[in-house]
């Protein structure tokens, strides 16, 4: 195709052209040549219909026939284009170049999802798509567009997923959604999983409408249907009622609380001036060389801080057994299993999305915006790092709970 436009040609279309908006700007020499080859593309297909040619008799005598052309507006990423799309008498010329009812010409949705994508509103898109191309689009109809992505989040919520995963990050986001004539706060709550590869991929994002165990047990007999057999580590953030539903669905899984978090909210008591000692006395805790040495560095750290922030120590013994597990591991495998930074990385980009919106009309408008913001997050995800390492770790801990093949 390249070859076929010389540069005498390409000469010969530029000629009187002499500025950007003469080329590519609405009514531009682009937007002719577009609005001639879809003509010329149209008129060859009604051709291909009827069987002869312009200007012939049909084959046969009397039969279908040409009959005359409609006039039609494509929006474009160049702009509007109008076009005489051709007609037959029978009205049974079904054209594929533009197909009947078709307003909006190939390319030109994918940028208004790609808008939308980017946390724009419709009133935004709109704007945008009138100043840069000169194209109309109404609110209902970048509405429509819009919830095309719906359907593709609805199959992607509930694809197939791989057997087991060695290590599953769960956590939430907070989205405001209106109910009635209320604007309340919502918690989506995501899960990333890392593949025997290292790879991660979001497994889904769910609203949730329960309280504890008996949200989560949804959400585990969900992930179990799609396919998951076995989870060895689930990272999370203090969820209340998870360890009951993850027992009763994946019952040998190891719950790890979150160390990041586990150390934020210890440190939300302490006052600015006594904070880094804190911090440093706590890191003495997770960094031990095992559970034995980490509990006797808790011991150290209630007999300094317990007269003045007793309830930090009360927290940690209260949650001990489910912020030791990682301790079973190599110091260089620890960092994969003990924090949901991977997750936590995801949601900032989700939030500074979303920020600019102030709350969503429905649950499935934000269902579309947090879909397309994770799929284009993910394509710049990489794999975990030292991922080599922590495999032989499972390998050991877990033993045949690992698929050979890998």
């Amino acid at each position: 195709m390249r070859e076929a436009l010389s540069d005498e040609l390409i000469d010969e279309l530029l000629a009187g052209a002499q500025t950007q908006e003469e080329i590519v700007g609405p009514g531009g020499l682009l937007s002719d040549l577009t609005r001639r080859l879809v003509e010329r593309a149209m008129s060859a297909e009604l051709s291909g219909h009827l069987g002869y040619e312009p200007g012939q008799a049909p084959p046969g005598g009397a039969g279908n026939a040409r009959n005359g052309t409609t006039p039609k507006t494509l929006q474009t990423e160049h702009g509007p284009v109008d076009i005489e799309a051709p007609r037959d008498r029978r009205g049974s010329f079904e054209p594929q170049i533009v197909r009947k009812r078709q307003t909006r010409f190939e390319g030109f949705d994918d940028k208004i999802v790609a808008m939308y994508a980017r946390g724009m509103t419709t009133r935004d898109i709109e704007a945008h798509l009138k100043e840069i191309y000169g194209a109309s689009a109404g609110r209902d109809t970048i509405s429509r567009v819009t919830n095309a992505v719906l359907a593709d989040a609805k199959e992607w919520q509930s694809r197939p997923l791989e057997a087991v995963y060695p290590i599953v990050y769960l956590d939430a986001l907070v989205v405001k959604i209106r109910d009635g004539q209320a604007v309340k706060n919502h918690a989506c709550y995501l899960a990333i999983g890392v593949n025997t590869d290292g790879e991660r991929d979001v497994l889904g994002m769910w609203f949730q409408r329960t309280e504890g165990a008996k949200f989560w047990l949804a959400v585990l007999t969900e992930l179990k249907q799609r396919g998951v057999e076995d989870v060895l580590v689930c990272c999370v953030d203090g969820l209340r009622g998870f360890p009951e539903a993850i027992e009763a669905v994946y019952p040998q899984t190891w719950v790890q609380t979150c160390i990041v978090h586990q150390i934020r909210s210890s440190l939300r008591f302490v006052p600015y001036r006594d904070r880094r000692q804190v911090a440093a006395d706590l890191k003495k805790i997770y960094t031990a060389t095992d559970r034995d040495a980490a509990e006797a560095e808790l011991e150290r750290f209630a007999e300094r801080w317990d007269a003045r922030y007793p309830m930090i120590s009360a927290s940690w013994i209260e949650h001990w057994e489910r912020i030791v597990p990682f301790l079973a591991f190599p110091p260089d495998v620890r960092r994969v299993v003990y924090t949901t930074n991977t997750i936590e990385a995801l949601n900032r980009q989700i939030r500074k999305i979303i920020k600019t919106r102030g709350h969503f009309p429905t649950e499935d408008a934000a269902r579309k915006l947090l879909y397309l913001a994770i799929t284009n997050a993910q394509t710049t995800w990489r794999g975990v790092y030292n991922w080599s390492s922590a495999l032989a770790a499972f390998r050991i801990h877990f033993g045949d709970r690992l698929p050979d093949a890998i």
